[in-house]
Parts: structure tokens; C-alpha cells; sequence
């Protein structure tokens, strides 16, 4: 089956999504931190199974082809993400659909499931977190300058949005979700998780660099009968790293 891409009109901006398959369960995934369907999910567009799913990958606004408006991080960042997405589904006609969220798509589907219950049918997070530390904030300011990146995470994207975009941009976003940790507990969204109502599967990879293992087992902790699964080996992009045991896993969980 194909992938479809096209933009629709949402909360006043442009946003860019791709779709394929025609299976009657709809899921969106959402990418991380200056991610796109594109750079952020080929393996899963390519080869989830198209007659149980369908499949939709959007870019966030400001990112991947959903520019302009260009990317800020006002302080509810998170929570504006999180109504694009669902309004996004809404408008393409998906009465109910389930989110697959990844790094910063995994807060924003945290709080649009908590937000949006009726409309959410099953959930998986991994890489995500519902607050941040001082030492996050440590982590963050190691991946502030994209000219230290590894070449093969920093070309796509400095492709897709040209060096000054790129670099701009994880600057801002490292000031952005730097700011949460000024909250009492660093907070994010913490206060939404016992909220979630729809099954909750969260993935995290042991030797994930980015975002220590204690996040997903506060996210587990206090989502009520919600699942964790460690993978050993796998690192903070274990979706696409791991991409045939992710997506037989999560096809598993959805089904």
C-alpha cells in the first residue's frame, strides 16, 4: 500500500501528515523533538500491517513540513501539541484511534489521552517522561550544540530543515523543556497520568541515554493497569533500531 502525504487545516495552521493502510483500527503516531513522520518513523509506515491498521505519521507544528508557523516552546507547548493532534485525527474523520508516542510525542499523547479520553482507544509511550530533573537538564545541555550530534542522527535533519532552522531550534527546545524543571517537581504532566483510562503500553530501552529509566517507571506506576516492557539493548530510538521486534510488539498490544 502506499503512503499517502498531504496538509489539512487545523487550529489555524498548515500540518503535514502522511497516511497509509485501510485497516478499520486508526493510529497516529507522533514524532520527538524536531522529528517528522518521515524522519522519525519509515520502519513503522513501511511495514505495519496495513489491513488491520490504518496508519497516520503528522509533523507537529514547526516541524518536518509543517512549517510555517516556525516552531516555539511557549510554556504549554505539550499541551498545544497535544490538541493539533487530536484535532488533526478529528478532521481526517477518525472517530476513535489509538497514539503512538515517541520521546516528546510520548508526553504530548500522554496528555491528549488523558485529555481527550472518548476519543482515545489504546496507548504506547516509550522514551517519554511526565517531569524534568536537574539531572535532565544536565542530559538536555549535552545535546544543545547539533554540531557535536553523531552524523548519521544530524543529516536528515539538517536536510529536511537547513543547519541555522535545525541548530535554532534544539536550542529552543532545550530552553523550552528546560523550564519544567523550575515547577514543583519538575512537573510536566504528572497530575494527568491516573487520568489515562485506555490501555497503556510503555517500551523503554535500557541503555537509553536521553531519558533515564526511573521515567517510565513513574509513567507505569501511575497509569492503572498499564504495561512496561525493558528492552535490554535498546537505546532511546529502539523503534527504529529494533524495529521488527517493536513493531510485532506493539501490533501484538494493539490487536
Amino acid at each position: 500500500t502506499s503512503i499517502t502525504s498531504a496538509k489539512i487545516q487545523v487550529n489555524g495552521v498548515h500540518l503535514h501528515y502522511q497516511q497509509t493502510g485501510e485497516g478499520s483500527h486508526a493510529v497516529l503516531l507522533l514524532p520527538g523533538m524536531l522529528g517528522s513522520g518521515q524522519t522519525d518513523f519509515g520502519p513503522q509506515l513501511k511495514s505495519m500491517n496495513k489491513q488491520l491498521f490504518t496508519v497516520v505519521a503528522w509533523d507537529p507544528r514547526g516541524y518536518g513540513k509543517s512549517i510555517p508557523p516556525s516552531r516555539d516552546f511557549p510554556p504549554d507547548f505539550f499541551e498545544r501539541d497535544a490538541k493539533d493532534a487530536v484535532d488533526l485525527m478529528q478532521a481526517l474523520k477518525f472517530k476513535k484511534f489509538s497514539l503512538l508516542g515517541w520521546s516528546d510525542g510520548g508526553i504530548t499523547a500522554l496528555i491528549a489521552a488523558a485529555k481527550y479520553p472518548n476519543l482515545i482507544h489504546k496507548l504506547v509511550v516509550w522514551g517519554a517522561n511526565a517531569s524534568v530533573t536537574q539531572e535532565d537538564v544536565r542530559i538536555y545541555n549535552g545535546i544543545r550544540d547539533v554540531s557535536k550530534w553523531s552524523e548519521k542522527v544530524r543529516k536528515p535533519l539538517e536536510e529536511l530543515y537547513g543547519h541555522k532552522y535545525f541548530a535554532e531550534t534544539c536550542e529552543a527546545w532545550v530552553d523550552g523543556i528546560s523550564r519544567f524543571a523550575e515547577n514543583s517537581d519538575g512537573n510536566i504532566c504528572q497530575q494527568l497520568l491516573p487520568d489515562i483510562k485506555c490501555p497503556t503500553f510503555i517500551i523503554h530501552g535500557e541503555k537509553d541515554p536521553l531519558v533515564p529509566q526511573a521515567h517510565a517507571e513513574y509513567i507505569h506506576k501511575h497509569i492503572k493497569g498499564s504495561r512496561l516492557l525493558l528492552m535490554p539493548e535498546g537505546k532511546h530510538n529502539l523503534h527504529l533500531r529494533f524495529a521488527k521486534d517493536f513493531n510485532r510488539e506493539v501490533e501484538n498490544f494493539l490487536r
